[in-house]
């Protein structure tokens, strides 16, 4: 099982650690675009910080992100897993699995990023600020630049199994399972129940209950019909339906009552 993330835009220190050896980074097919997206994002934050401002879409408050982002080369590095914050990793809580479950957390997350293209959760990371929906002066818009490099990368990261994407749709644009993968793809939208409505708290929030509870059990569906099963042994609420047509994604519902 290959699961894919959202980053968070909120983001813990970078801390004291060894800083950023790209070499250490999975996926190392994606070395090049990352390294294109680092200097440029390095270098327009080391200059004119207005600019700079205005292209990440900052506001005032965020100003100190610039300087963030400038120090990147040489600011401390600690695992992507510690540096992303927010809703859904709190709800994941990775520090807390069981080391069983770290273990299975390690091998199967991906967390898509603007700057860093896809990230396992172990991998040493600085603190940063680039969104998937930015638009560099040099490179354009990032999901555009990403689409290539993820295009060759992510099929063999996705192997033979289920890929269950979480991503938002900025991040989902840098990618999109074909063929054979996307058949085997299952997408979730959470649901309050009482309203069919989504509502991003509690999305974000059930989507990483979702997956530390199929890290904890050791859950391992192979496809989105399993998926469907493993959800609802956990408890979940499910409405799924294959798709019409043959190698298109699944899009699974899980009814939630409580907003919390």
């Amino acid at each position: 099982m290959l699961v894919l993330l959202p980053p968070s835009e909120g983001k813990a220190s970078s801390g004291r650690g060894a800083p950023l050896n790209p070499e250490s980074l999975s996926l190392p097919g994606l070395a090049a675009a990352r390294q294109a997206v680092l200097a440029e994002l390095v270098e327009l934050c080391a200059g004119d910080e207005e600019k700079a401002r205005e292209v990440l879409g900052l506001s005032e408050g965020l100003r100190g992100e610039v300087a963030k982002n400038a120090g990147l080369l040489t600011a401390g590095a600690r695992p992507a897993g510690e540096i992303y914050t927010g809703v859904l990793y709190d709800a994941l809580g990775l520090a807390t699995l069981d080391p069983a479950a770290k273990r299975r957390a390690a091998r199967s997350l991906l967390v898509f990023s603007g700057l860093w293209g896809a990230l396992g959760v172990t991998d040493r990371i600085p603190s940063y600020r680039c969104s998937m929906g930015v638009k560099l002066p040099g490179l354009g818009a990032l999901a555009g630049h990403w689409r290539a490099p993820m295009a060759e990368v992510l099929p063999e990261a996705a192997g033979d199994g289920l890929v269950l994407d979480l991503r938002s749709a900025a991040y989902a644009a840098a990618w999109k399972p074909k063929g054979e993968v996307a058949g085997r793809t299952a997408t979730v939208r959470v649901l309050h129940a009482p309203t069919r409505k989504v509502v991003s708290h509690f999305n974000k929030a059930t989507k990483g209950r979702i997956v530390r509870a199929l890290l904890t059990e050791g859950a391992a569906p192979k496809d989105p019909a399993e998926l469907v099963v493993a959800l609802r042994d956990l408890g979940y609420e499910v409405e799924a339906a294959a798709p019409e047509k043959a190698q298109k994604p699944w899009a699974l519902d899980v009814l939630v009552d409580e907003v919390h």
